[in-house]
């Protein structure tokens, strides 16, 4: 007996089209999730993308030590030993005068001699007053010795005698004055003769025959008649900043540079300090000596001054493309670990053009941003510059 065979495909047509459907429902939701997860991965990257281009890009260094001793360039001015205006101390005309400029003089020479008729007049009227006081003197002299006789044997009385005695006192004091004035006048005419206070050389000659002179100093330095100075030594005033003045110590020594003599150097011996800071600029005075026995040197020229000064502190030198100039003072720009800026104030010492000199704020193993931006922020994030491929050379600045 034959039993019927059972339609399979009829069977089996629910099971089947569900599975597709299953089948069909998984892949989409596999292609929406794809879809989600790439849509969200370019976003990320995208917004990746778009802080990075945000992110300054800069270039590092590194502070480097300062040398073990350095040398400290100021300004100086030159002055002669001595230099003094010679005025005159008496009125009159110049009657001649008898050095130039740049001629060499010894102490008491004469430069010029000074014609006084007034003071000559006084003069004369003063011994004249002075023979009149030493005849009155010796008249009552010799009268009170007469007196003191008679009063010995009481031809005169007391009191007459004692007239005569302080008669004879007023004339002997008026012999003094007469006297003392013959001797004022008489010091007046020496000054007739203009000489030289000390060796040297006359820098300065404002006068010349027949010039009215009037005794002082006048009222304008221009007044006085000659100028000498001592060139056989110069002085160099140099004015050190606070930072290194405790460096420079009498007897060191230091070289000097001058316009007028390019490419040689002088050395000079510090004399003496102020030993007090000027209350305005902060700099100690410092007063250096040097010879010029050949008289090479000038008095009034500008001189470069080198000092040569042991390191007695740890200073770093830094580019001066680092810094920023904030109202809080000098910053720089460190860099951490994690390429985050921080901004440090430092405290500055010399400038040496293109570097400075940092006596406090930052360390040897700090990383400096290179020409910072002003808009660069404390907490920054930013990104370190890849040196220059091989050959090109690579960019100033960069650690």
């Amino acid at each position: 007996m034959r039993f019927p065979t059972p339609d399979v495909d009829h069977l089996l047509g629910p099971s089947r089209t569900r599975r597709y459907v299953l089948i069909a429902v998984g892949l989409a939701l596999v292609l929406a999730v794809w879809g989600i997860i790439t849509r969200l991965g370019d976003r990320n990257a995208l917004e990746r993308q778009a802080a990075t281009a945000a992110m300054a890009t800069v270039s590092t260094t590194h502070p480097r030590s300062g040398p073990a001793a350095s040398n400290l360039v100021l300004p100086g001015t030159v002055q002669a030993l001595y230099e003094a205006p010679i005025y005159a101390r008496t009125n009159g005309y110049v009657k001649a005068w008898y050095t130039d400029i740049g001629a060499p003089v010894k102490r008491g020479q004469l430069l010029a001699a000074i014609e006084t008729p007034e003071v000559d007049q006084e003069l004369r009227q003063a011994q004249a007053d002075l023979a009149t006081a030493q005849a009155n003197y010796e008249l009552a002299r010799t009268t009170n010795e007469r007196w003191k006789g008679l009063l010995a044997t009481q031809s005169v009385s007391q009191q007459d005698a004692d007239q005569r005695a302080g008669d004879a006192a007023a004339k002997a004091a008026a012999r003094q004055s007469a006297a003392a004035n013959v001797a004022r006048l008489q010091e007046l005419e020496s000054f007739k003769r203009v000489l030289a206070p000390f060796d040297g050389v006359v820098t300065q000659r404002n006068t010349d025959i027949g010039a009215l002179i009037n005794a002082g100093a006048g009222q304008s330095p221009g007044s006085a008649l000659f100028r000498v100075a001592d060139l056989h030594r110069l002085r160099i005033y140099v004015s050190v900043p606070q930072p290194y003045s405790g460096g420079v110590r009498a007897g060191d020594s230091a070289q000097l540079e001058f316009a007028d003599h390019p490419g040689k150097r002088y050395t000079a011996t510090v004399a003496n300090t102020s030993r007090a800071l000027d209350a305005s600029s902060r700099t100690l005075l410092v007063e250096l000596q040097i010879d010029n026995a050949r008289g090479e040197l000038l008095p009034g020229s500008y001189a470069q001054v080198y000092f040569n000064l042991a390191r007695d502190f740890d200073a770093l030198r830094i580019p001066v493309n680092t810094v920023l100039f904030r109202t809080e003072g000098l910053q720089v720009a460190i860099l951490d670990a994690q390429q985050r800026v921080h901004l440090q104030t430092i405290r500055q010492g010399r400038d040496f053009g293109t570097e400075i000199e940092v006596l406090s704020g930052i360390t040897a193993a700090d990383t400096l941003v290179v020409n910072p931006p002003d808009s660069l922020s404390d907490g920054a994030q930013v990104r370190i510059a890849q040196p220059a491929a091989a050959g090109r050379g690579a960019p100033a600045g960069h650690s």
